[in-house]
């Protein structure tokens, strides 16, 4: 389960920030999850909860805003949300697609006292 060690480096994140501005707790922490990360959000979750116990984060909340999958047109430049996994292309029909978002994981902020 690589959501352990992902929920770990959040952790990690989320602690040098709190020392950085002087805090003593973590509230929640807001991530961006593209749909093509290989992050199970569910896993993820579970995995936050149990490596916060103890620390200045438990009972932080771990707020996952999932990002589409995101695909360009390599023949007519056309950018579109990709649906149910069909790369193609909505305007033109090609299947030459360079997939630009959903392989998002990142922290893009960090709620903290």
């Amino acid at each position: 389960m690589h959501e352990m060690s992902i929920a770990e480096g959040i952790l990690d994140i989320s602690l040098d920030t709190m020392h950085q501005h002087k805090a003593t707790v973590i509230h929640s922490v807001q991530l961006d999850l593209g749909l093509m990360s290989g992050v199970e959000p569910d896993a993820l979750l579970f995995c936050w909860d149990a490596v916060t116990q103890g620390s200045p984060a438990e009972g932080s909340t771990l707020d996952i805003r999932r990002i589409p999958i995101t695909g360009q047109c390599l023949d007519c430049n056309t950018v579109f949300d990709v649906k149910d996994r069909t790369f193609i292309c909505p305007s033109c029909e090609s299947n030459i697609i360079n997939t630009i978002g959903g392989r998002e994981l990142q922290v893009t902020s960090i709620d903290i006292d």
